[in-house]
């Protein structure tokens, strides 16, 4: 890839000084037949093959980085039940935006080049074209529509989380450079808390309120565990400034936002260890081994330690450049069955029992 954008920044250089000594010779020009600065038919006919030979190497790269570069199918590794739905949105919409994106570079570049400038030629000038304009006008509007209704409609079911449906309840705390975790318990109600409340000397990490029953039981972890199958009701708050929970194989994306609690709900499909025998999550794992392979052999040359081997977990990441350590603010999502999820939450320490007296 890099090659390739060495060669394609030399062509523009090249096309640039090519450029400059065409303005130098017309600068230059004494020829009584040819006024100075003027374009010869010659010229605009090298231009107008110029803009079809730009736009066949537009529809060729396009080509070429979708197929060798596009790690096809786009979007099939989600893992929530509305996954699928935010999956088919983008696909209309990509597919939208392709489709016209190639209709109007080709009438672009073809009606440079078939109505370039002729000696003795006048361009035929419209005022106006109430039908034209009527046309281009209102099949924009009908599309846009479309997507705009069906993109709220899909997120009106996305967040429309029915209590009814008894979800797991958890709470996303974000804080530069990490996240926490908070379950409600066996009561499956998270307790009162505010950042005021914060107190490190009791391990009082998140600011929960001591004297709220409901914040007795409740489990604060730094690894996001949660059953398969079971709806989720996320609430995300923020210590300092503006991150974003972002988990992209849920299709999951919301803002923490500091002094408010946002929410975002999603029932998990496929476990960790399902994720991890989809044959397409084999080839990622098995390419990116192979890759950091390749960059431990000058490691080991030095006496260092060799890249750790990857292995796929889900990751919650924070979207939003929060600071200097951001690109590491990370934390590891594990889908499990029922049973193991119950069996992680039976080790875990309870608030009332965490503190420091």
């Amino acid at each position: 890839m890099t090659a390739l954008l060495t060669i394609i920044v030399l062509v523009f250089i090249l096309v640039a000084i090519w450029q400059m000594v065409k303005i130098f010779d017309l600068a230059q020009a004494k020829s009584e037949d040819t006024t100075p600065g003027v374009a010869t038919d010659k010229d605009n006919t090298l231009n107008g093959y110029l803009m079809m030979g730009f736009l066949a190497f537009i529809y060729i790269i396009t080509i070429v980085c979708v197929v060798k570069y596009g790690d096809l199918p786009l979007m099939s590794n989600s893992a929530s039940e509305h996954g699928p739905t935010i999956d088919n949105l983008m696909w209309i919409s990509m597919i939208l935006i392709f489709f016209v994106q190639t209709i109007t570079q080709f009438l672009l570049h073809y009606f440079a080049y078939k109505y370039k400038g002729e000696k003795g030629k006048k361009a035929l000038f419209f005022a106006d074209n109430n039908k034209l304009e009527f046309i281009w006008t209102i099949i924009p509007v009908i599309v846009l529509a479309g997507l705009i209704i069906y993109g709220l409609n899909t997120w009106i079911n996305i967040m429309g989380v029915d209590e009814s449906d008894d979800p797991l309840v958890v709470e996303l705390y974000a804080q530069q450079f990490n996240w926490k975790a908070r379950y409600g318990g066996a009561d499956n109600t998270l307790g009162k808390a505010n950042v005021r409340l914060i107190d490190i000397d009791r391990a009082n990490i998140l600011g929960l309120d001591e004297s709220d029953p409901n914040a007795q039981d409740d489990l604060i972890t730094t690894e996001l565990h949660l059953p398969v199958g079971r709806p989720v009701l996320f609430k995300m708050r923020s210590q300092d400034v503006l991150h974003s929970a972002y988990m992209p194989h849920f299709r999951a994306q919301m803002n923490c936002v500091p002094g408010m609690i946002t929410q975002f709900g999603f029932t998990p499909t496929k476990t960790t260890v399902e994720m991890r025998d989809t044959q397409q999550m084999k080839d990622k794992v098995k390419r990116i081994n192979e890759i950091r392979v390749e960059n431990s052999k000058p490691l080991i040359a030095k006496g260092e330690e060799a890249l750790e081997r990857y292995e796929f977990d889900y990751l919650l990441l924070c979207n939003k450049i929060c600071g200097k350590s951001h690109y590491n603010m990370q934390m590891k999502i594990v889908v499990e069955t029922q049973e193991e999820y119950d069996a992680w939450i039976a080790e875990q320490k309870e608030f009332k029992n965490s503190l420091i007296n």
